[in-house]
C-alpha cells in the first residue's frame, strides 16, 4: 500500500562499496548511528576519530589534521571544570590527566590518518550551520565542552564560506588520497535549542551548500537521509522520546536504504550470513548447561567457523568471547542459584 506514503527515490550508485573498500564516517551523531550498523555487519569502517562533529567547518578543520598527521601538543589542551580537553573535539576525549586525553588524540589521530590515506570513501555528516567561535581569538570550535556562552559568539554560517572552506578541504584530500569518493549526508537530527525556524534554516544552509560543493567536485555523492526521515517516515513513532532524533527503527530503515544504494550484490550476500550469526549469538537462553543449548552452541561456532573459512576477513573475535563470557555467567547463576534456599 504504497499510496499512503511518498517513497523518496534514490538512483542507484554506479560505484559500489563492499567488504574489500574501507570507509571512514565523520560528523554528526547520525553519523555514528549509521556507521555503527554498518561497522557490526564486520565492514572495514573508522568512526569519527575526533568524536561527534556538528558543524561543517570543525569536520573540515579535522580532515585536514588527519591530512597532515601533526601531533597535538600540550599547548592545544584547554583546562575547565577539572578536565583538560580540546576545542577540536568531542568531550568523550575529555579526562582529568591532560596525558590521558592527550596520549587519545593523538593515538586516533595517528590510526585515522593512516586509514584516511588507504580510504575508498568518506562519508560526511553535517549536522548544523550553527558556529561557536571563541571571543578571544574568532577560532570556531567543534564543542563547546560547557564553558560558560560568554566564552563564544554564535551565529549562522553563510553558505559561500561553506563552500570556499570545502574547495580547499577537498582539493588537500585528493592530492593525499585521488581516488577517495565523498558521500555528504544532512543529518535529520533536529537542533531544537536554535527554535524551528532558526533549525530549518540551517538545515537549507547546509543542503544548499553540500549541493554546490557537489557541482564544483567530481567524486562527490549526496544520500537523501533528511529527506527519508522528514518525508518518507513522516510520523513521530520514528523517532526516539526527545522526539528529536531518530528512532532505531528509523536509523534500520535509513541504513536499508543505503546498503541498497551503496552496498555491492556479493557484500549483501555476505551479509545474510553475518546476520544469522549475529543473530544466533544475540541469543541469550536461561539455561546453557543443557544438551540442547550445547549443540546450539556448537552449530553457531560452526557458522562461524564456515563463514570465515570462506571470508578471512570477517572477525567474529568478539562474538565468540561473548559466546563463552555468557555461558560461564549464566553457568554460574545457576551454580548460586542451587545452592540458595528454595
Amino acid at each position: 500500500m504504497d499510496m499512503f506514503r511518498t517513497k523518496i527515490e534514490i538512483q542507484d550508485s554506479l560505484v559500489k562499496m563492499s567488504y574489500h573498500t574501507k570507509s571512514l564516517w565523520m560528523g554528526s551523531c547520525f553519523s555514528d548511528t549509521i556507521g555503527r550498523i554498518m561497522a557490526g555487519y564486520k565492514y572495514p569502517v573508522l568512526l569519527n576519530p575526533f568524536g561527534t562533529l556538528f558543524n561543517p567547518f570543525s569536520i573540515g578543520e579535522n580532515i585536514l589534521h588527519l591530512i597532515s598527521g601533526k601531533q597535538f601538543m600540550p599547548d592545544d589542551l584547554q583546562f575547565y571544570n577539572g578536565l583538560w580537553f580540546s576545542f577540536s573535539h568531542y568531550t568523550g576525549f575529555s579526562h582529568y590527566d591532560p596525558q590521558i586525553c592527550l596520549s587519545a588524540i593523538n593515538n586516533s589521530l595517528t590510526s585515522a590518518s593512516g586509514w584516511l590515506k588507504q580510504c575508498d570513501f568518506l562519508l560526511l555528516t553535517f549536522g548544523t550551520a550553527r558556529i561557536f567561535q571563541l571571543q578571544k581569538d574568532g577560532r570556531i570550535v567543534a564543542n563547546c565542552h560547557k564553558l560558560p556562552a560568554s566564552s563564544f559568539v554564535s551565529g549562522l554560517s553563510e553558505p559561500p564560506a561553506i563552500i570556499s572552506y570545502y574547495d580547499a578541504v577537498i582539493c588537500s584530500l585528493k592530492n593525499l588520497n585521488p581516488d577517495i569518493r565523498i558521500i555528504f549526508t544532512l543529518s535529520p537530527v533536529r537542533h531544537w535549542s536554535d527554535g524551528a525556524e532558526n533549525n530549518q534554516l540551517s538545515k537549507s544552509i547546509l543542503h544548499y551548500s553540500i549541493h554546490e560543493i557537489m557541482k564544483r567536485h567530481d567524486q562527490t555523492y549526496y544520500f537523501p537521509a533528511y529527506e527519508i526521515l522528514l518525508d518518507e517516515l513522516r510520523d513521530y513513532r520514528f523517532y526516539a522520546a526527545d522526539m528529536l532524533h531518530p528512532s532505531e527503527q528509523a536509523g534500520q530503515y535509513i541504513w536499508e536504504r543505503f546498503s541498497d544504494t551503496w552496498l555491492d550484490e556479493d557484500s549483501k550476500k555476505i551479509m545474510a550470513g553475518v546476520t544469522a550469526v549475529l543473530k544466533a549469538v544475540g541469543h541469550r537462553p536461561l539455561h546453557t548447561e543443557t544438551t540442547n543449548h550445547k549443540k546450539f552452541k556448537q552449530n553457531t561456532l560452526r557458522q562461524i567457523e564456515h563463514l570465515t573459512s570462506q571470508y578471512p576477513f570477517l572477525d567474529f573475535s568478539n562474538e565468540i568471547a561473548s559466546m563463552q563470557l555468557n555461558c560461564q555467567t549464566n553457568d554460574l547463576n545457576a551454580v548460586s542459584g542451587s545452592n540458595s534456599a528454595p
